[in-house]
């Protein structure tokens, strides 16, 4: 910024000066003014590299950055993938298990009500077993 106030006061200098006046000077006080111009042009122009390096190094991080949070978010993708393959898989398994498991609850109430079934038979056996022999003993009794 100094650079460019002073390089202005320069410019401004010589809009003011008239070209006879100019035209007046020594070759020395022309050499002399010419190099002071050239030395604050040469102090803008280390000023301006400067800046530009500084842009390029800021550059060349933020494209390192990108390409690191480019890697980062591909990773991520590919990630999020193998999680929903891993998903669908496991809920495949679960509802072939959860089908097994229900063809088998209804298998074991299929034989419960079979044995509950062969249990009053077995019942009904045992009481008419037990009539028959209560029965029998009675009549033998009586028969005697």
């Amino acid at each position: 910024m100094m650079a460019k106030n002073s390089l202005e006061g320069s410019k401004e200098d010589l809009s003011k000066i008239s070209e006879e006046e100019m035209l007046r000077w020594s070759k020395e006080e022309l050499v002399k003014r010419l190099r002071k111009r050239l030395q604050l042009h040469l102090h803008e122009i280390r000023g301006l590299k400067e800046v530009n390096q500084k842009l390029q190094d800021d550059n060349q991080e933020l494209r390192e950055l990108c390409c690191f949070l480019d890697d980062d978010r591909q990773k991520g993708k590919k990630l999020s993938r193998e999680w929903q393959r891993f998903g669908r898989h496991t809920a495949s398994v679960m509802w072939k298990e959860v089908g097994m498991y229900q063809q088998k609850l209804k298998d074991l109430e299929a034989r419960q009500e079979t044995l509950l079934r062969e249990n009053v038979e077995l019942k009904e056996m045992v009481l008419m077993l037990d009539e028959e022999r209560s029965g029998a003993g009675s009549r033998s009794s009586i028969d005697s």
